[in-house]
């Protein structure tokens, strides 16, 4: 899943990103509207977690340039405003979510991954596939039964390829929904990542090759 945080207290964004980075999501961080401007207009994301009140560019403003764009990006706006006429003028603007500050990590967490899941096809919540299964909520991955320990990266991988649903997916694909934009495009981590990922998940191999296309399972 590719996030982008945009909060201009740039420890509370940094933090954010950390933690989300360990849930084995792609995250970029920017600390101002002008720059969430630039980022939405260059890459595509799942969910932008907003907050309200930016410098340069208000966050509804922000909010409602994606609403215009008619991007399937989902909105999680957060706000030191608890009030109800706030959180009700925020999703009339157009977000998808809201979350009063202070707020509980493991909830923000929980709110990026529902606002993810309504980006695709709906799936369900526990992902199965040539025997293996993936839960993204518990972070958990088995194969036949057995668990398959794997770095956030790897599971992140193994998450797009599952999600997928048999296509192909393109290294540059990969790179985009698993790997946050200061990651070189021409660096080879994909390929790295795929090798270790099917050593991990054991034989017969379940990630195939496609020359010159990409990955799928």
């Amino acid at each position: 899943m590719r996030v982008l945080v945009v909060e201009d207290e740039q420890l509370l964004a940094d933090a954010v990103a950390t933690g989300l980075r360990r849930e084995a999501m792609a995250v970029d961080v920017v600390y101002d509207g002008a720059a969430a401007l630039e980022r939405i207009g260059v890459n595509d994301y799942d969910v932008v977690v907003l907050d309200r009140d930016l410098p340069l560019v208000h966050g509804d403003d922000v909010c409602r340039k994606i609403v215009e764009l008619g991007m399937a990006t989902r909105v999680l706006m957060l706000t030191a405003s608890g009030d109800v006429s706030d959180r009700v003028e925020g999703l009339e603007i157009g977000a998808d979510d809201y979350l009063p500050k202070p707020f509980a990590f493991s909830e923000l967490i929980a709110r990026v991954r529902a606002l993810g899941r309504r980006t695709s096809v709906p799936l369900p919540p526990v992902l199965e596939r040539a025997g293996i299964k993936l839960d993204p909520n518990r972070r958990e991955v088995f194969r036949d039964g057995k668990e398959v320990q794997l770095a956030p990266k790897e599971f992140a991988v193994l998450e797009v390829l599952m999600r997928s649903e048999g296509a192909v997916v393109s290294a540059e694909q990969l790179l985009e929904k698993a790997w946050d934009e200061n990651t070189d495009p021409f660096t080879n981590v994909v390929r790295v990542t795929v090798m270790t990922l099917r050593r991990k998940l054991g034989e017969p191999p379940v990630i195939v090759t496609v020359p010159g296309s990409g990955y799928r399972i």
